[in-house]
């Protein structure tokens, strides 16, 4: 079982869920975050455990060797990225310093510290791209249709070469759509957390496209747990991350629709984003083979509990 744990990006959605993981299972945390994006907010139940320390640092830092060997952690599950396809189609120079270099730096800093293993948050989506087969398993080609995916399939390539020249095991986890409390209802992605938040507050709702693309939404305490059985299990593998179901974005806000109550609003629909792939579901099943691991949590619980959470927390 892990003792020491650095997580990357630990101030966002996924890392914060997953130090909240850790900590219960009495692992004690390193959490590594500019806070660029990140909120304190989301780490407060960790801190008052005691159980959980932050270093505010860029992932692309030089000194970030030193502080990770100071640590001396067993994994490092690197959560930090640029996590917008829009924005790396306007700027794909700093996706790919952040996403690769970033990465790079993050890799070469875990081997350094003496890790035996790091998991890392891919994209199972974006890496894939336009595909014929769904649910998609990991045996098809991965071609990527923007920067973000192509920098996310690189880094597998990078994971493959340390394992190599520093003997370090990694497993490389390709995320479905994400979603849960204390999601970021303000950005680009997490179109549940959106939706839920604006049908709270009476707003109308925009949908992208014509909102017939299909997505696999996954809850997080369900990527989570995966985090956690691949740190123990490891085996230098891609795996998918998701459940198989597809959902498209009308259905979805028809199902958040009925679980607020009085919200009456129609949509209203805007042009796609560029980078947007029209049709996105993953296999899980390697997932369930390697790690034992399978999405527990139903669209229909897990829509319950995010609109619940966003009830409880209007202002966030």
């Amino acid at each position: 079982m892990i003792t020491k744990a650095v997580v990357t990006g630990g101030a966002g959605f996924i890392g914060a869920n997953l130090v909240d993981r850790l900590v219960d299972d009495d692992v004690e945390v390193l959490v590594i975050d500019d806070l660029s994006s990140g909120r304190l907010e989301r780490l407060a139940e960790a801190r008052r455990t005691g159980r959980m320390s932050l270093h505010q640092i860029d992932i692309r830092a030089p000194e970030l060797g030193e502080i990770l060997g100071r640590f001396e952690p067993e994994v490092v599950f690197h959560q930090a990225a640029q996590i917008s396809v829009r924005d790396s189609v306007d700027d794909p120079v700093n996706d790919a310093s952040i996403n690769l270099v970033g990465t790079v730096n993050v890799l070469k800093a875990s081997a350094e510290a003496g890790a035996t293993r790091v998991v890392f948050a891919s994209s199972g989506g974006a890496t894939f791209g336009d595909v014929d087969i769904f649910p998609t398993p990991e045996t098809e080609p991965r071609t990527p249709e923007s920067p973000y995916g192509v920098s996310k399939k690189l880094v597998d390539e990078y994971l493959r070469y340390f394992k190599d020249a520093y003997g370090f095991d990694y497993v490389s986890l390709g995320y479905a759509n994400v979603y849960g409390p204390r999601q970021d209802p303000h950005g680009e992605a997490g179109v549940v957390a959106i939706f839920s938040q604006r049908m709270l507050r009476g707003e109308r709702c925009t949908i992208f496209g014509d909102g017939s693309q299909l997505r696999d939404y996954v809850y997080v305490e369900d990527v989570t747990d995966a985090c956690v059985r691949a740190a123990n299990i490891g085996g230098g593998v891609y795996l998918n991350i998701g459940t198989g179901r597809e959902t498209s974005v009308v259905e979805l806000f028809e199902l958040l629709k009925e679980r607020v109550a009085g919200y009456t609003r129609t949509p209203e629909f805007a042009d796609a984003k560029p980078g947007d792939i029209p049709r996105s579901c993953l296999d899980p099943s390697a997932a369930k083979t390697h790690l034992g691991w399978e999405a527990w949590t139903s669209l229909e619980d897990g829509f319950t509990a995010t609109v619940d959470w966003f009830a409880d927390h209007r202002d966030w």
